[in-house]
């Protein structure tokens, strides 16, 4: 298989999360930019095609159980910033960027129709350096003028837990 096997992650190693290593895959970080979002989108596909991940009925993208996500200091999710064109990739599962405003410059990410088509999305964000961005997500500042990443997912959303 092309996909990128990953022994174990360090933060499941430390938890009480009982993954088996068999079922944890990587991003090939050898590949160009390109060739890792290809090589990954690859894998995901032939992982739906044997039954290990399911696909979502009413969007044609894979269906994770579970969508762990952070938020930056700008309101970007995964590698997916306001005002980038990548936010409104439709087609590919995964993609890339070359030219992030953030460091590093090139990174890999999900789009968001794999990101909207998981059944739970988990949302960590935390600093004094993103509290500017979470205050605009839930309408508590004056927005920008960007569309704001996280009303991407909550327009998606049916049920949405706050804490």
């Amino acid at each position: 298989s092309n996909c990128s096997k990953i022994s174990f992650l360090p933060f499941l190693v430390s938890s009480q999360v009982p993954i088996p290593p068999g079922q944890v895959y990587a991003i090939n970080d050898s590949l160009s930019p390109e060739g890792a979002a290809d090589d990954y989108e690859t894998c995901l596909k032939q992982l739906v095609k044997d039954g290990i991940i399911a696909l979502s009925a009413s969007s044609g993208f894979p269906r994770f159980d579970l969508m762990l996500l952070g938020m930056g200091p700008d309101g970007h999710i995964a590698s997916l910033f306001p005002g980038h064109p990548l936010i409104n990739e439709k087609e590919r599962w995964v993609t890339f960027i070359k030219d992030s405003p953030k460091p590093p410059p090139e990174r890999i990410t999900f789009t968001f129709p794999v990101i909207n088509s998981s059944a739970y999305i988990a949302m960590v964000v935390t600093g004094a350096g993103k509290a500017s961005a979470v205050l605009k997500a839930f309408g508590s500042e004056e927005s920008s003028a960007d569309l704001l990443l996280l009303d991407l997912i909550f327009a998606k959303t049916k049920n949405q837990q706050i804490f």
